[in-house]
């Protein structure tokens, strides 16, 4: 894998404050998620920021009245104790108002972070197969996946920042009516934190970005060597040192670039900050000075020396989350940008109903198929029909363009040549979400969800799985009833190995379970992609033989390695080179001495 260059990758200060316009977006869903969750968290912060400057200057209040009692001859304590009853209601309620900001901070973190993930895989189920095949679209989802809580993040810092400069505005006020000239300090101590993170504003983003393969790559690595899923082979090949010594030079190649980043990051904010503690400093000294002369009460001086430390501390933190706010933005401009990816709109696409019941079938005309940005032709010049009511099998060699006919016909890809049609209509014509509808498909690669059985079987139409009798018509057509009945939760059997209660099948168990699925969706048309694979050839026959049996009238393409099993299907297509080569029944290609005849008796000279 090419190592993308960092320096390449980096992201300027105009780039980062772009990554700005997102925020009002990103505000706008946090408040729909929990309205009134949103509003209390902000009047708790509105409040909340008002605080700080009430409570120096009751201080100031309780310091001058105490200085005042102990001149007098006669202390008069009431207006003392006044003081000090508002000071402790005060951080009273400072207290809870924080809880109630960390409290609703946690839960709206919590409901945006359900809403953004949900959002993403509803976007990731909109685009075409093509898209998410392409490795930099993957790029893209990989990094709008990434920073779910740093989203989370993202919202408190910027309520915080609002919060903080309500803050700023009633201590700089507080400041300026006693000692205007402290402002100019003040300005001093903080300028060499604000130079220091424009310096080093959109780097981390910088190097996570123009890390993003790699980090994939790290993340496969890690699930390679330490899973359930490849212990076998690792075990077995001794590949756990080999995948460990990948991983350990790939992570410290990424160790030592953070760690320069960090490195020069510190130096240079070490360097500043002795500039603006001198600063500090010096308006400390400045005020301790006029106090001594008599120019400030004790009072003031407590006063003013909080109100500048407040300051300095809070407009420090406010431009240091400035520089996070704008990292983390930029996160949040790839999860907008990923969301805003829109399907490509196909010519002669359309929104025709799905015909209730197929009557003539599916004419492929002159297809061919190459990917994108490539020379080489996949299939080409195929010319099919696939008849109502009918059972084709495509047989041929390994990349013949067996699955390929088959991602075309679900328009899965569009035919970059020729055309497919249904009844004499182009099926890109057809509602494409109706049209994949119509299909229930099992391919060889089927995905073993680690849910339970009854979800298993149910993916097949997800929209009936708490219809009971559905469930167990589809188990038993498929065999998977045999399966469910050893099981000890049944139907609510828990599969994997991931979970407590979970249970692990065997290849022919799962594929069990999947042919189920076909059974469950009733679709108009039904294509098997090899999914039998994992059974032997006696079993593999009966289950296609059930299979005919239990399907008639259904439109539908086998895909099997064992001619014994296609056999039984009304016609046979053969591919080669990505075109067909000879297609028939049984008997008229075993008369035609080409290569489907010499492929079966190969195949059942191995049976002999």
């Amino acid at each position: 894998m090419a190592k993308q260059s960092f320096e390449t990758q980096g992201v300027n200060l105009k780039e980062s404050f772009a990554s700005l316009k997102f925020v009002p977006r990103f505000f706008k869903e946090i408040k729909a998620v929990s309205p009134s969750l949103f509003y209390v968290n902000v009047l708790s912060r509105f409040i909340s920021a008002l605080l700080p400057l009430m409570m120096l200057w009751v201080g100031k209040l309780i310091i001058d009245e105490v200085v005042l009692q102990m001149a007098a001859e006669d202390a008069q304590l009431e207006l003392l104790w006044w003081y000090v009853g508002i000071e402790f209601f005060l951080a009273i309620t400072s207290d809870l108002l924080s809880r109630a900001i960390s409290y609703t901070d946690a839960l709206l973190g919590d409901r945006y972070s359900i809403h953004s993930s949900v959002a993403i895989i509803s976007k990731t189920a909109e685009l075409q197969l093509d898209q998410l095949e392409d490795s930099e679209f993957y790029d893209k989802l990989e990094r709008a996946r990434q920073q779910t809580t740093g989203r989370v993040g993202l919202m408190s810092n910027v309520l915080t920042q609002a919060q903080d400069v309500i803050v700023i505005a009633s201590l700089i006020s507080g400041v300026v009516v006693f000692e205007p000239v402290l402002i100019v300090l003040l300005l001093i101590s903080i300028v060499p934190t604000i130079l220091n993170e424009i310096k080093f504003s959109g780097t981390s983003y910088s190097l996570a970005r123009s890390w993003t393969q790699e980090r994939r790559e790290l993340d496969y690595i890690r699930y390679a060597g330490a899973s359930d899923v490849t212990a076998k082979e690792v075990k077995l090949f001794g590949l756990a040192n080999y995948l460990a010594e990948r991983f350990q030079s790939l992570s410290e190649k990424y160790f030592k670039a953070s760690k320069k980043l960090a490195g020069k990051r510190a130096r240079w904010g070490s360097f500043f900050n002795v500039i603006g503690t001198g600063a500090y400093y010096g308006a400390y000294v400045f005020i301790l000075f006029r106090t001594v002369l008599g120019v400030l009460t004790l009072g003031d001086l407590s006063f003013l020396s909080g109100s500048f430390n407040r300051l300095r501390t809070r407009m420090q933190g406010f431009f240091t989350r400035f520089t996070s706010i704008t990292e983390r933005a930029l996160y949040l401009q790839d999860y907008f940008e990923f969301l805003d990816i829109e399907r490509p709109k196909l010519e002669g696409e359309g929104e025709l109903p799905m015909p209730e019941q197929i009557k003539h079938g599916f004419e492929f005309k002159d297809v061919g198929f190459k990917y994108p940005e490539t020379e080489h032709w996949v299939i080409r010049h195929v010319n099919i029909t696939l008849r109502a009511g009918e059972k084709l099998a495509f047989v041929g060699e390994n990349g013949a363009g067996k699955t390929t006919l088959i991602k075309l016909l679900l328009q899965f890809y569009k035919p970059t040549e020729g055309s497919i049609s249904l009844d004499g209509i182009p099926i890109g014509q057809y509602n494409q979400e109706a049209y994949q509808t119509y299909f229930g498909v099992i391919f060889q690669d089927f995905v073993k969800f680690e849910l339970s059985i009854r979800e298993n079987i149910a993916v097949g139409d997800i929209e009936q799985i708490g219809n009971d009798a559905r469930l167990e018509s589809a188990a038993e057509r498929s065999l998977a009833d045999q399966v469910i009945d050893q099981m000890p939760d049944g139907y609510d059997q828990q599969l994997g190995k991931r979970f407590k209660r979970g249970k692990d099948l065997s290849g022919g168990q799962w594929q069990k379970v999947a042919m189920a699925r076909a059974y469950m969706k009733d679709a108009e048309v039904l294509v098997l992609d090899e999914p039998t694979s994992a059974l032997d050839a006696r079993a593999e026959t009966e289950t296609f033989e059930r299979f005919i049996n239990l399907t008639k009238g259904k439109t539908a393409v086998i895909i099997s390695h064992r001619f014994s099993t296609v056999r039984i299907a009304d016609r046979i297509m053969v591919l080669k080179d990505g075109g067909v080569l000879e297609i028939g029944t049984h008997k008229e290609l075993m008369k035609n001495d080409s290569l489907y005849s010499e492929l079966f008796n190969l195949q059942a000279s191995g049976y002999k």
